[in-house]
């Protein structure tokens, strides 16, 4: 097949296609080099320019204060999930976690080597078809921090306003699926990490956002690879880091800043996955699974009347041009993943071939 298709994918996810052109030509020719951004040093000048387009415009599209470092590691948000709690969580302390999905839960599970865990919310009862109630919050007596993740690609729910924590607790966000894809109020976080294969660019690169003091404050006895400050210090350049990912997500940052920035990156995700949630709405064949006032605007998890429905819906929607719909293994189902890069259009036909399937099938 010649043609590009729908990307749907939850991730590694759908690029801008002009991105995704910058990044064939810098594979061949970075910056008039004559060399391929795979092949620089990362300590040349030529990658050197790269690395610092890629903090300068996620300074600019999210406001970033001076008194945070932004790094780009390796690892995932996996890598995080047991980085956080090593870094800031003794045996005898305490970290809070509000449970909301998968991704949450294992976080927990990496936490619990390195000191206690409280729950301080949860929708499991709810089969996280929500996020929990600001009434139904219940801190610690005294967290060294308070971690969510801010949406769940596997349920379809995401916050519309982050938790508040007591005061002086720092709040640490799992931002992978959707951050960039709406303004953030930097300064309420102490941390924010995300991979960078949903809206930032692709898989091997993993974004963090932290406060200075944080970085000092954290374990000074773990390895060296493991410390922030490591690589707060060295500007993330320690080691060599993944150049190619940097290049392709400082190119979707300049996407990003030159289409409006994160205020018109929520309006456009807002409008878009209303298309397809007022389709499903009206639907006698197809339901959404995430509660309302809990919907994610990145990843809509729908279900058909019986699964084989949905596996017959699936495998026409392949066909027909649209990838990525099966939804999560563990759950089942279809999901529809449109992170910033997916075009309106592919809402708008995506909606048009629900609308043909229920027709043809009802």
């Amino acid at each position: 097949m010649s043609e590009r298709i729908y990307n749907l994918s939850a991730g590694p996810a759908v690029l801008p296609e002009e991105v995704i052109r910058s990044s064939q030509e810098a594979m061949w020719n970075l910056s008039g080099t004559g060399i391929g951004v795979m092949e620089h040093s990362h300590r040349d000048k030529a990658f050197m320019a790269v690395i610092e387009k890629a903090e300068s415009l996620c300074r600019k599209l999210a406001a970033i204060p001076a008194d945070y470092d932004v790094l780009f590691l390796q690892g995932g948000a996996s890598t995080q999930f047991f980085m956080v709690p090593m870094s800031f969580l003794g045996p005898d302390t305490t970290a809070d976690y509000i449970v909301t999905g998968v991704w949450s839960q294992k976080a927990i599970a990496e936490a619990k080597r390195f000191g206690k865990v409280h729950v301080a919310g949860t929708s499991e009862e709810q089969s996280f078809s929500a996020i929990p109630a600001a009434s139904a919050i219940r801190w610690s007596e005294r967290p060294v921090y308070a971690h969510f993740t801010s949406n769940n690609t596997i349920f379809g729910t995401q916050w519309t306003n982050e938790p508040t924590p007591p005061d002086g607790v720092p709040l640490i966000c799992d931002a992978s699926s959707d951050i960039f894809s709406r303004p953030i109020d930097v300064p309420k976080y102490g941390l924010i990490y995300a991979g960078a294969q949903k809206n930032l660019g692709p898989s091997g690169v993993t974004l963090v956002i932290v406060r200075k003091d944080l970085v000092e404050r954290g374990s000074s006895s773990l390895p060296t690879m493991l410390q922030y400050r490591t690589h707060a210090k060295e500007k993330s350049l320690y080691n060599t880091p993944p150049t190619f990912g940097i290049f392709v997500m400082a190119e979707v940052l300049a996407w990003i800043d030159r289409n409006g920035g994160l205020a018109a990156m929520e309006k456009q995700n807002q409008a878009k996955a209303k298309v397809i949630y007022d389709y499903l709405d009206r639907s006698s064949m197809f339901r959404t699974t995430a509660a309302a006032g809990s919907r994610s605007l990145m990843n809509i998890c729908f279900r058909a009347t019986t699964p084989e429905l949905e596996d017959k819906f699936i495998a026409e929607a392949k066909k027909r041009g649209f990838s990525g719909l099966k939804g999560h293994r563990s759950v089942g189902g279809m999901r529809a993943s449109v992170y910033n890069a997916f075009p309106p259009a592919g809402c708008d036909a995506l909606v048009a071939f629900l609308s043909e399937f229920e027709k043809a099938n009802g």
